[in-house]
């Protein structure tokens, strides 16, 4: 997707696309029946597992590969390409380290606090490690708390060695297949009253008492993320299983904004497979089907040129985007980054859309890629904290108006 010369990749971003790359056609072949029973791409895990990509941002001094934003982003947007599915729930996994190792590292602790974060963290990037464990991120409750406006209804208690967590989440990827939900909830002491400075990041235990999973999962799209709806019901969480310290989530939130922007790879992998998939097929290349070119029509021709600018586009400002992530970033680069999301998560259905409308009735076919990534793409742009709505209406005011500035 992004050739290491023209892109200027660092050899670590070169040799772990191209490892990524090298699984796709593996995990493209799984994706119809993932996708038609809506379960969890569980092999795709082995393989990744295998590859050392479940710990591709665990700092090396803790066995794994210590990538960084950029090089995640581009790995992950290489495996969207094949299955948009593995890619997403993927991502889930991966911020339960980038959040509490790269991002951590540059927010302000003291000596004491970052001591023990990195005695906490050592064990849970073992399991990851050693182990091959796989951490879940539920975020969502259905409310204005995943998009930052209010605090975590799903609360911790403080109890004698670690907190009760109570509550839920909706949409939760991995849900039934994770061996930890790092759940984001509100540090509380039963008044009722509540502050997003209080946010805690805790590895909840897969099997701890009182953590069920209900509901079905049969959605229009990503259906191999199996986000079904998790309940915690009076379940202890020790001390150590705390994924930031206390207060640095809302840090983190507050500094790092393109730690909400780890969403984009898969969509961008998925823009690029739908236009994959229209040279493909009109070149009369495309497996299952006769070996018939309609590369010949201006109509046609015209269309792959409508995507290939539309897909260069959303690559050039992707890239520039990832590029620029940094804690405390300026004004320009965080609209700079809402401005890439949107754009991503629109092209890539829009790519679809075109897709179909130029390769005919026949693309629709469930037997073919291209239906699953018209599906896949949708969802997108309706996903929290930074859905298309909420990018523009903060780009349009983040134009218009400065820091603390009214219209009094």
């Amino acid at each position: 997707m992004f050739d290491p010369t023209a892109f200027r990749l660092t050899d670590f971003e070169a040799e772990w696309t191209a490892k990524a790359r090298a699984l796709g056609p593996t995990f493209a072949g799984r994706a119809f029946e993932i996708d038609r029973d809506a379960r969890f791409p569980t092999e795709n895990y082995q393989d990744l597992r295998e590859a050392g990509l479940l710990g591709i941002c665990v700092p090396e001094r803790f066995g794994g590969q210590g990538a960084d934003y950029r090089a995640y982003s581009l790995v992950a947007a290489e495996i969207g390409r094949y299955c948009g599915a593995t890619a997403l729930t993927w991502n889930m996994h991966v911020c339960s380290t980038l959040w509490s190792g790269l991002l951590a590292d540059d927010l302000d602790m003291d000596e004491a606090t970052r001591a023990a974060h990195e005695a906490r963290r050592a064990r849970h990037y073992a399991r990851i490690v050693e182990d091959g464990a796989i951490y879940a991120q539920p975020f969502s409750e259905g409310g204005a708390a995943a998009a930052g406006a209010v605090a975590f209804s799903t609360e911790a208690v403080p109890v004698e060695g670690g907190w009760l967590v109570r509550g839920k989440k909706i949409f939760a990827s991995l849900s039934g297949n994770a061996d930890y939900y790092g759940v984001l909830c509100t540090e509380t002491d039963g008044s009722g009253k509540k502050s997003r400075r209080n946010t805690l990041y805790l590895a909840v235990p897969a099997d701890a008492d009182g953590v069920s999973v209900v509901g079905d999962w049969d959605p229009l799209g990503m259906r191999g993320t199996v986000s079904r709806t998790l309940l915690f019901d009076d379940v202890f969480v020790g001390k150590d299983e705390a994924l930031m310290p206390p207060g640095v989530y809302f840090q983190a939130a507050s500094n790092w904004p393109h730690m909400f922007m780890t969403l984009s790879p898969t969509y961008m992998g998925l823009a690029q497979a739908a236009y994959d998939f229209v040279v493909t097929y009109l070149r009369g290349e495309m497996p299952g089907t006769p070996p018939v070119k309609r590369r010949q029509y201006p109509t046609k021709q015209l269309a792959v040129a409508e995507m290939k600018i539309k897909l260069e586009q959303a690559k050039a400002l992707w890239f520039q985007a990832i590029s620029e992530a940094c804690p405390r970033p300026s004004k320009d680069q965080v609209m700079r980054a809402w401005a890439a999301q949107y754009t991503v998560m629109e092209y890539a259905n829009d790519l679809a859309r075109l897709a179909i409308r130029t390769c005919g009735g026949q693309s629709m076919l469930k037997s073919l890629p291209l239906e699953r990534i018209y599906r896949d793409s949708r969802c997108g742009a309706l996903m929290l904290p930074w859905t298309a709505e909420l990018c523009l209406d903060r780009i349009g005011k983040a134009a218009l108006y400065e820091d603390g500035e009214g219209d009094d």
